[in-house]
């Protein structure tokens, strides 16, 4: 019988249902218009392991607190939430760079702005006493 909870047990069999996620999503919108571009698709290939990494972390993050219930987890938890986010951004920025542009900054500083509020948050996390 399935269950849930022997995914989160066996962290390689989520790591891999994560893996498989992502890239499924990812691979008619991002990935195969841009396979044969070179070296492009080599920095597509780095964002989608970013967010990757951000989703497998985020759900352990997110499963600890709800056991736990700490602020320390619950700031990682958002923290890891927030590089997804910017993850997503760069992404779209790498591989639509004209298509979305905001008026007031550039969409590859918005990136950037939530990567350093993911180093920000992590921080908060590390020095937080609780």
């Amino acid at each position: 019988m399935f269950r849930a909870e022997r995914i989160l047990e066996k962290k390689s069999m989520l790591f891999s249902l994560v893996v498989t996620g992502v890239v499924a999503i990812l691979a008619l919108p991002v990935i195969i218009p841009h396979l044969l571009h070179g070296h492009h698709i080599a920095h597509i290939f780095l964002h989608v392991g970013g967010i990757t990494l951000a989703v497998f972390i985020s759900i352990l993050a997110g499963f600890a607190y709800y056991r736990l219930r700490t602020k320390r987890l619950l700031l990682s938890s958002i923290a890891f939430a927030n590089f997804i986010a910017a993850e997503v951004v760069l992404l779209v920025d790498a591989t639509w760079p004209s298509i979305y542009d905001l008026e007031f900054m550039p969409l590859a500083e918005v990136g950037h702005l939530l990567t350093f509020a993911t180093l920000g948050l992590l921080a908060l996390g590390v020095f937080r006493n609780d």
